[in-house]
């Protein structure tokens, strides 16, 4: 995300660290106070993502004043303190027209992003307007999106909007970014590093479908950028991190809407870039996706070989918890090769490493990795196994567990877990779950969830009487052919 507020050649203003968060969170490392600050978030029906990041930039005064949602989960956790209290800016000194201090502005390359981006309605920062609705899509300081975004998301709904949103990203098209930078520098980095996460955002959100293609422009603009060169060794790391966990971000998309060769495509690319700076975290990221790939494209494999490569390259990062996901990813290739012993002994390494908790050298990508994941991971190990029960027993657990943010994988447990069901020989039940599977296909557009209920309605053919099962066999049915 942004954090430079210059819009001229003078020296910015350096932020005031927020000491007195900093005392707040105490003992607790930044990714430990994350989790908790997302826990008191569900305590009172709020949805923010916040991550070791987001405390990292609260604490180095970089969010001089939270958003709303944000807001309310602090009271939440700190009851009777007020902004001021926590360290933050008083609102009024950050929002609005006229309360707007000339420091406080936002970014000069955002509202140049923002017209490169082709807003429909040509809005930029200058006609922000200060509001107090929660949205949805409300994760970090969002003073600092354009309101471009910010009404798009207001006025828009599902999967559509999450679509147009990625035109507002401020990486609108390799043209652009080359007629608009001769040497990227500090603003073009926040900008593709704001393109990742949005893109991480809408998926958890949404699924892959409809993102994909829109996705694959702001990634010909990252690697414009790295073409054009950088104004400094330290900004020109940062791109080529940037950009290669966005060809990793949209190999997914690809990944998950069934474009295999794509996915290999921009996962192979990744890695190049990983290995001509040198990011061993980069490139550990890249060999995750790929062994997760060559398991779904049925190379069990390569998937164990890639995992393995993941695991060598990983191991001096010191994070248990991405150690703990890369052997999940051997133990599914070692499930695809019927090699039940590899599987098991892979999976308790997984287990064991995920039990010594989160570190702040866990990479920012792993937000999605916890115990739901995990459960959910396994299950697919069983079922791969042709263990049915334990296979559903671990995806009932991963469904039940998974935080409401992440859309995409409930619906995708639920599928698992149909699945299991139904081979397993329980088709009422896997009609209960394949139903909670179709209730989530208006929000989720996921090609690979689909598939899989789509096999689990091939093995329910034969028990349409059973409980329940003509019902879902109907409502699949009905479903449109491009869902």
């Amino acid at each position: 995300m942004a954090t430079s507020k210059a819009t001229s050649s003078q020296s910015p203003r350096p932020p005031r660290p927020n000491l007195a968060f900093r005392e707040l969170r105490g003992q607790r490392s930044p990714a430990e106070f994350a989790a908790a600050v997302r826990r008191a978030a569900r305590e009172i029906g709020e949805r923010v993502s916040c991550d070791a990041r987001y405390v990292g930039r609260v604490e180095a005064g970089e969010i001089r004043c939270p958003n709303y949602a944000y807001e309310r989960v602090f009271r939440h956790m700190f009851p009777g303190r007020t902004l001021t209290d926590l360290g933050f800016a008083p609102r009024a000194s950050v929002r609005g027209r006229g309360a707007r201090a000339i420091d406080d502005a936002p970014p000069e390359h955002a509202t140049r992003l923002a017209y490169a981006a082709g807003g429909a309605t040509g809005e930029t920062w200058g006609s922000y307007e200060p509001y107090d609705t929660q949205d949805p899509y409300e994760t970090h300081d969002n003073y600092e999106e354009s309101d471009v975004l910010r009404r798009a998301f207001m006025t828009g709904g599902g999967a559509t909007v999450a679509v147009a949103s990625l035109g507002a990203i401020g990486l609108a098209t390799a043209d652009a970014a080359e007629r608009r930078v001769r040497r990227a520098g500090v603003p073009e980095a926040d900008a593709l590093d704001e393109a990742v996460r949005r893109i991480r955002l809408l998926d958890d959100r949404h699924g892959a479908d409809g993102l994909y293609r829109r996705a694959a422009t702001p990634l010909r603009a990252a690697y414009a950028l790295l073409d054009a060169g950088a104004t400094r060794q330290t900004t020109a790391d940062r791109l080529h991190a940037g950009a290669g966990e966005l060809a990793i971000s949209v190999g997914w998309l690809a990944h998950d809407s069934g474009r295999f060769d794509d996915a290999r495509s921009h996962y192979a690319e990744a890695l190049a870039t990983a290995r001509m700076t040198g990011d061993a975290g980069l490139e550990s990221h890249a060999f995750c996706n790929t062994a997760f790939l060559a398991r779904d494209a049925g190379r069990p494999r390569e998937a164990v070989r890639a995992a393995q490569a993941a695991q060598r390259v990983g191991r001096p990062l010191g994070s248990a918890r991405l150690m703990s996901l890369l052997a999940l990813r051997e133990a599914g290739g070692w499930a695809g090769l019927a090699d039940r012993t590899g599987c098991e002994q892979a999976l308790a390494r997984a287990q064991a490493l995920y039990e010594r908790g989160p570190s702040d050298a866990d990479p920012e990508w792993m937000s999605f990795y916890g115990e739901a994941e995990l459960e959910g991971l396994e299950a697919q190990c069983w079922s791969a196994l042709g263990d049915w029960p334990r296979a559903a027993r671990h995806a009932r657990r991963a469904a039940q567990l998974q935080d409401p943010h992440f859309t995409r994988n409930i619906a995708l447990y639920s599928a698992e877990l149909a699945d299991d069901l139904a081979r397993g020989g329980r088709p009422d039940e896997a009609a209960e779950a394949g139903m909670r599977v179709l209730d989530l296909l208006g929000q989720v557009q996921s090609s690979r969830i689909q598939s899989m209920l789509a096999g689990t309605a091939r093995v329910l053919l034969p028990h349409r009487r059973a409980s329940g099962v003509g019902t879902f066999l109907e409502r699949h049915a009905s479903l449109p052919r491009s869902a």
